[in-house]
């Protein structure tokens, strides 16, 4: 076997796993969307305008949660988990597993819920502009339609704004802490 055939082994070897991941992902996000389209659907489904609010807000809240973690596992260093691994600290196994995989975490967090969490903010802001249309008919309807979009937009970008410096800074505290999550959620086996 010559040079060029083993290189290009080597190069199909690494496309393997990207593709993987990628029709994974891909189903990820959309059993992940359904999932939380229908509990939207459900929360809206005859609400008034302060469910449909606490909707919006909500899902706005997940994507910039999501986003946090996501930077903050591509910010994070790996030095102080070992450290806290070693001393069996609860959550310092599953920071490092995060760690470990950044790229695939980060990619779920800020791409997969992040845009599912974008979309849902955006049918959720248009049922909102049907029922203000509805309660406050005097007002325009491109009125209404741009304050919603104008609203879901700022709270969302300044939102991701602040949560990235927060994640940058505070990497290592935000990992701890969704380390010790998953931990709970494992049922703390012990190792």
């Amino acid at each position: 076997m010559d040079a060029g055939d083993s290189k290009k082994k080597q190069e199909k070897k690494k496309k393997e796993p990207r593709f993987r991941w990628a029709v994974q992902v891909f189903f990820i996000a959309v059993v992940l969307s359904a999932a939380l389209s229908f509990a939207s659907d459900q929360a809206l489904n005859g609400a008034g305008l302060a469910v449909a609010f606490t909707v919006l807000l909500a899902f706005i809240l997940l994507g910039i949660l999501f986003d946090i973690i996501g930077v903050a596992v591509t910010a994070a260093d790996e030095k102080p988990f070992h450290s806290m691994a070693a001393r069996r600290t609860p959550g310092a196994r599953e920071a490092l597993g995060l760690i470990r995989k950044a790229d695939k975490v980060s990619s779920f967090c800020n791409d997969v819920v992040g845009d599912i969490c974008g979309i849902i903010s955006g049918s959720t802001g248009a049922v909102i502009v049907v029922q203000m249309q509805a309660a406050f008919g005097f007002l325009p309807a491109m009125v209404i339609s741009l304050a919603v979009t104008a609203l879901t937009s700022g709270l969302t970008i300044g939102g991701k704004a602040l949560g990235k410096a927060v994640a940058i800074e505070n990497s290592t505290a935000v990992l701890q802490l969704v380390g010790r999550i998953l931990h709970v959620f494992k049922g703390n086996k012990k190792r």
